[in-house]
């Protein structure tokens, strides 16, 4: 017996760019830019930039501080999905493409030891200061994704490494000839605050896998005590209010001392 087509079936068209959307989603390139984190880490690349733009940084200046957010943070995001390939391929599918077996780990070790060789370069070109002091916030957040995050201390990482974030822009300058100055007090400590906000809203997806883990991070006790989305409120507002009051302090007595 012949088949013949309905009206409900999709044209064969269809069903052929299905195949190449699903083929193409499966590259290595698209893979690895899924592995990376790329939501959190075009966000944070581009509140560094219009940071530097604010503070009156040249174009070229501020292209640099862009790009080199950007490598670091594709490196956090592999380091976090390589660390947690196990635990998340606990829960399948995970939506992560080395915990559900799409992305070989060996493969991600290799793109992110060569996501290090360019960061340093690219870090220094915004000056030997400057880029020291944001490859040692990388280096604090590769820390925190292997320590602190099961207790109460998870904070700290962040904390620390978004305060080393004014410095970061204060210092910098283009083809390291630029030394900068020291940021203002007050930033560094409004930057701290406003990595503690990132963290809690980073970590309210996870909430209940964690729970499940063992977890006993601070975002995780105080959803236990208060609830996720009182959490979630919570964390929205500080955040907010730390990017307003940088704002504020930033326009009243500038990035540097």
């Amino acid at each position: 017996m012949s088949s013949t087509a309905t009206a409900t079936d999709p044209p064969p068209s269809a069903g052929r760019r299905g195949e190449r959307r699903r083929a193409l989603a499966h590259t290595t390139p698209v893979l690895l830019a899924r592995a990376a984190h790329p939501r959190q880490g075009l966000l944070t690349a581009a509140g560094l930039a219009a940071a530097a733009a604010i503070a009156g940084r040249p174009g070229r200046e501020v292209g640099l501080v862009l790009a080199t957010v950007l490598v670091g943070q594709t490196v956090l995001g592999w380091h976090n999905d390589i660390v947690d390939r196990r635990r998340d391929g606990r829960r399948l599918p995970s939506g992560k493409p080395i915990a559900d077996g799409y992305l070989e780990v060996g493969t991600a070790w290799f793109a992110l030891a060569c996501a290090l060789l360019l960061l340093v370069p690219v870090a220094i070109s915004n000056g030997v200061v400057a880029g020291s002091l944001y490859l040692v916030s990388v280096t604090i957040g590769l820390i925190g994704n292997v320590a602190l995050r099961r207790s109460w201390l998870s904070w700290v990482p962040w904390a620390a490494s978004y305060a080393l974030y004014p410095a970061f822009l204060s210092y910098g300058g283009w083809g390291g000839q630029t030394t900068g100055n020291p940021p203002e007090p007050a930033l560094v400590a409004l930057a701290a605050a406003v990595g503690v906000g990132v963290h809690f809203l980073c970590a309210l997806p996870g909430l209940v896998a964690d729970h499940e883990d063992g977890f006993r991070h601070l975002p995780l006790r105080v959803a236990l005590k208060v609830g996720a989305t009182r959490v979630l409120v919570l964390s929205l507002a500080w955040t907010l209010l730390a990017l307003v009051a940088m704002l504020i302090v930033g326009d009243a007595v500038g990035l540097s001392r």
